[in-house]
């Protein structure tokens, strides 16, 4: 009897084993977070805040989940070349960017790495859209789903977990430029 309950238990989590590992092999070999915003201001006053590292304290989302955070500096005072790494919670984890590509004032390029809470290594750009007497602002990161990401995105939406931190930053981005100098 007992050697029957544990057999049944057995086939049970090999199929769920099973169900999950088949599910993994058909998420995409990469994903992408995109979210936009329309600012009521220039992409003149908008870039600067993108392009220099030390003005994202003003929007970043990450900023403030982690105000203890260790952050560091390095290269280019901004654009191509400017650097920035952080050690922090379990909120922020561990990283590096740096800018690799800056069109002032429509576009900016970063190579992002996440250390902790789990390695990864993605694209993300800006792209500033001039509509008017406004811009649009497109956040966009993308990056590869190795096999052990496309076993965690069984379980957890990329976008929807990213997507409200880019959401947010995009809101405070807004707040800030759209303030009266």
């Amino acid at each position: 009897m007992l050697k029957t309950v544990l057999l049944s238990l057995l086939g049970v989590v090999a199929m769920a084993v099973a169900v999950v590992l088949f599910l993994a092999a058909r998420k995409p070999d990469s994903f992408q977070v995109t979210r936009s915003t329309t600012i009521n201001a220039p992409p003149e006053r908008i870039y600067p805040l993108i392009a220099d590292f030390r003005a994202w304290d003003a929007w970043s989302p990450w900023e403030k989940k982690d105000p203890a955070m260790k952050r560091s500096y390095g290269g280019a005072a901004s654009g191509p070349g400017a650097t920035y790494a952080w050690t922090g919670d379990k909120n922020v984890g561990e990283g590096s960017m740096r800018i690799v590509e800056a069109s002032a004032p429509g576009r900016l390029a970063l190579k992002l790495d996440f250390l902790k809470p789990f390695e990864a290594h993605n694209d993300v750009v800006f792209a500033l859209t001039p509509r008017g007497s406004a811009t649009t602002v497109t956040w966009i990161m993308t990056g590869p789903t190795p096999f052990i990401g496309k076993i965690m995105h069984v379980f957890m939406d990329m976008d929807r977990m990213v997507g409200g931190d880019f959401e947010s930053g995009l809101a405070a981005m807004k707040a800030a430029a759209e303030r009266p100098a």
